[in-house]
């Protein structure tokens, strides 16, 4: 398996594709194993997230890397986006700089937002690739650290984290506010 890492494009045809052949299918597992993930059933979800993903890609800080399977890309090196390719899509990750504000005494940050990679690849050390990526974009961008959120309930996404060397820092807690 030939694997290589693409920025996707701000261009419709290529973010369609991720929206249908990633984004989508990554949502609906969450949706069937984390709690709250629910997706809405009243919209076309890729109608939808289409302009949206669109409009975080033309985002300065945004960089989103998919990657596909160079079994069917051409030769290596070879320029296109993952819409001008037969290669499979097998994953992806998003990251976002985070700038630390003059007032606190902490370092930049590279935000990784969404981590993917479909069943068909799991185990194949993709997701190692991913994070890899976006350590290679927190050295681009000057930022010494490499935050993520994962549901609590995300075991396995939590023991991968942890192999990495990454430590709960912070937790999140919510309540409805007609609770309180």
């Amino acid at each position: 398996m030939d694997i290589e890492l693409r920025r996707l494009p701000a261009e419709e045809a290529p973010v369609r594709r991720f929206v249908q052949e990633l984004w989508l299918p990554y949502h609906r597992e969450l949706e069937a194993t984390v709690e709250d993930h629910e997706l809405a059933d009243d919209v076309d979800l890729v109608e939808a997230e289409l302009p949206f993903r669109l409009d975080r890609l033309d985002t300065e800080g945004y960089r989103l890397w998919v990657a596909v399977d160079g079994d069917g890309i051409g030769a290596p090196g070879e320029t296109g986006t993952p819409a001008s390719t037969d290669g499979g899509l097998m994953g992806f990750v998003t990251t976002e700089t985070e700038r630390a504000p003059s007032v606190f005494d902490r370092p930049d940050r590279l935000v990784v937002g969404d981590i993917y990679v479909r069943e068909g690849y799991r185990g194949t050390g993709l997701a190692g690739e991913l994070v890899d990526r976006a350590a290679e974009r927190a050295r681009e961008a000057g930022c010494d650290e490499l935050v993520l959120d994962v549901d609590v309930d995300n075991d396995r996404a939590v023991a991968f984290y942890e192999t990495l060397g990454f430590e709960t820092r912070r937790l999140r807690m919510r309540v409805a506010v007609d609770d309180l």
